[in-house]
């Protein structure tokens, strides 16, 4: 027989010891999970009935999660972009305008990646794409392999950290923040490691110039106005889509799952924008469309539900019909929206196994004490709040070896997150203490695409670049980058303000602060069947 103190501890290193073993999370999490919840039964840690808690949250609680809608959402808008060709015009821009200088490649491929990180949020098809336009550009033009290779994997990681974020999304929701508050939180340290980054490679401008040259004059074809059209046909629809994802979040007007719906919408009508078959009538309507859409925003500002707002509504809505109707007339676009589906269905349905796995095993982990345990184990560190920090860190830093960010924000953190509640309330205050938390593992996060041997977005930019660069070449390349991304690491737990300057110091209190002041004790009936007994009675 397991004694009952036994059974938290070996969980969690049967926990640690699955997901190192790369047997798929999923089953491996439900397998150990219902295991030890009938080992549980015959200690007589709890009763059978105990296990109906598992249906009651998957269908109650995960499957009914409004918040996770905008994980398909966000997916499906990032795949219609990264399709549609949106990469190549603002890398070919940005290197133009770019190029003089020494390092003008590695800054375009850095701004180019913080901006699509804004509205893509996948690693994989954003290093792919990127890799497979800038990658050859870089070598023609003599760029070192190693700093090439790197920084274009460094920058498709970005998109893991910059609003509107998928981790972000599964972070807050883990975490029982609202998605607007990481957003919020989320923008400093996304500013200071795209600074990190070009500040790696303006150092390398001067230390090794041969590594980052400069584009020869012959090879910039654009100047002036067609260089500034180039510019502005990538940049201005990408920058009206974050706005209207991000803008209509934070400022309270759409809930994720609204501004993800409305980013896939945008995604779509950019993507038949720049299709050639769309013709001057669907640009024509899509100008409209525009305008309108400005229209409505502002007579909503100024007369919400007013004749002019309800007009210009309207007159989006029709236009938005039509370049539908446009869409799907156009065959190349209906290929596309088809692959947007399948790779959105895939990544849902894998998110949605996870979680069933790890709901099965946090009801078994909390039902035989394994939640005080670990809040015990953890805040006896050495250290205090900063052994605490460092511990929590270089944990995910090591899983991060072997899991996909997705496995360790459904499993790992809602283990972490009272404790860390309780731990960190103190140094930033309750309200934000788990909006720090959170950007802090988001930051953590971004080194698993990066580190070797194992790190996703090295296999595929493997995949894709050339023979003549070695895989030594491509692993020795991430280096520097991991590096600075530890260093952005260390800086958000050395400078919490970083994070929390954009919150609102104002809010509401949360919910764990609201107080039910009940009646004296005496006031109150022990049995209410026995008061309407007596009150019958007196009658």
């Amino acid at each position: 027989m397991i004694p009952a103190e036994w059974f938290p501890p070996l969980m969690f290193a049967g926990l640690v010891l699955f997901m190192l073993s790369g047997y798929p999370v999923a089953f491996a999490l439900s397998a150990l999970g219902l295991a030890s919840g009938l080992a549980a039964i015959q200690a007589g840690l709890f009763e059978p009935a105990f296990l109906q808690a598992i249906p009651g949250r998957i269908f109650g609680s995960i499957l009914s999660n409004e918040l996770l809608l905008a994980i398909p959402f966000f997916t499906f808008m990032g795949a219609i972009l990264e399709r549609c060709g949106l990469a190549e015009d603002m890398l070919d821009g940005m290197g133009q305008l770019l190029g003089p200088i020494r390092g003008g490649l590695g800054y375009s491929v850095i701004l180019v990646g913080f901006i699509l990180g804004a509205v893509t949020g996948t690693v994989a098809a954003q290093v792919i794409a990127m890799a497979l336009i800038a990658l050859p550009v870089m070598m023609r033009y003599r760029y070192d392999r190693r700093y090439a290779t790197g920084v274009l994997a460094a920058s498709g990681t970005i998109t893991q950290l910059v609003p509107p974020s998928l981790m972000l999304v599964v972070l807050a929701d883990q975490l029982g923040k609202s998605v607007g508050d990481l957003y919020l939180g989320a923008w400093g340290p996304s500013i200071l490691q795209v600074l990190l980054f070009a500040a790696y490679t303006f150092v390398l401008s001067i230390v090794k110039p041969h590594w980052v040259p400069a584009v020869p004059p012959e090879a910039r074809t654009l100047r002036g106005r067609a260089l500034l059209a180039k510019c502005l046909r990538g940049i201005v629809p990408t920058a009206a889509l974050i706005f209207l994802v991000l803008g209509t979040l934070l400022l309270g007007l759409a809930t994720p799952t609204e501004s993800g719906a409305m980013g896939a919408v945008g995604a779509i009508l950019i993507a038949t924008l720049r299709h050639p078959e769309l013709g001057r009538a669907g640009r024509r309507a899509f100008a409209f469309t525009i305008a309108a859409t400005g229209v409505a925003a502002i007579a909503g500002i100024l007369a919400f539900k007013s004749p002019a707002f309800q007009a210009a509504i309207a007159a989006s809505y029709a236009g938005a019909a039509f370049l539908a109707a446009r869409t799907i007339a156009i065959a190349p676009l209906r290929g596309l929206i088809r692959q947007a589906f399948e790779s959105t269905m895939r990544i849902t349905a894998m998110v949605v196994f996870i979680l069933i796995g790890s709901t099965c095993f946090s009801v078994v982990f909390q039902g035989v004490n394994g939640g005080p345990w670990l809040e015990h184990w953890l805040t006896g560190l050495p250290g205090g709040v900063w052994g605490f920090l460092l511990f929590v860190n270089l944990f995910v830093f090591f899983l991060a070896f072997f899991l996909d960010f997705f496995e360790i924000a459904f499993i790992i953190v809602p283990l972490l997150a009272p404790v860390a509640k309780a731990v960190l309330a103190p140094v930033v205050g309750e309200d934000a203490a788990l909006v720090w938390f959170g950007v802090m593992l988001c930051v953590n996060l971004q080194t698993s695409f990066m580190h070797p041997p194992f790190g996703f977005a090295l296999f595929y930019l493997r995949g894709v670049a050339p023979k003549e660069i070695p895989s030594a070449d491509i692993y020795w390349g991430a280096v520097p980058f991991v590096g600075l991304q530890l260093l952005l690491v260390a800086l958000v737990i050395a400078f919490p303000a970083q994070v929390t300057m954009f919150l609102d110091p104002a809010k509401a209190a949360p919910t764990d602060s609201i107080r039910i002041e009940l009646p004296p004790e005496e006031a109150r009936p022990e049995d209410p069947d026995a008061e309407l007994q007596r009150l019958l009675e007196r009658k």
